[in-house]
């Protein structure tokens, strides 16, 4: 008995969404969430809202269940899904680097940044962005991983 009164209250509370006031919605966002999103499409965060609700109540689902689901969204994607590798520089490794007719030393730093010229970067991508004025691969222009061409 208790059960069904607090499922109807449940579902009473994800059906009122809809209905709130967005400045409503979005306390609940805020209670429920780190940051809110790049977009502000109200059905997209009614949707995120009630999930949260209907997980605080109901309970969230299980690590292994999320696992696969993932592989099963993985195996069913029309999109390519290329794994990120993961690169492991051991902290004082000096990478060194030959551009423009110019010698670069990049240092790791042991909180998993990197010096270059007196600067400190979150990432290789960075100082190479920074090296080069354009978008690079930071593990792909220090020489770390192979470029990988696409063929037809």
């Amino acid at each position: 008995m208790i059960e069904s009164i607090q499922l109807q209250s449940l579902a009473a509370r994800v059906a009122a969404l809809p209905k709130l006031p967005m400045k409503a919605l979005w306390a609940l966002w805020d209670k429920n969430f780190p940051r809110r999103p790049s977009h502000h499409h109200r059905t997209y965060v009614e949707g995120r809202v009630a999930f949260k609700i209907q997980e605080e109540a109901l309970g969230g689902i299980k690590h292994e269940a999320r696992q696969q689901l993932i592989k099963i969204g993985e195996a069913q994607s029309k999109f390519s899904t290329r794994r990120k590798t993961e690169i492991c520089v051991v902290p004082g490794t000096v990478l060194v680097r030959e551009y423009d007719n110019h010698e670069h030393r990049v240092t790791a730093q042991a909180d998993g940044s990197f010096e270059f010229a007196g600067q400190r970067f979150n990432s290789l991508s960075a100082v190479a962005r920074h090296i080069t004025g354009s978008q690079w691969s930071g593990p792909v222009f220090f020489g770390l991983v192979k470029t990988q061409r696409r063929t037809k």
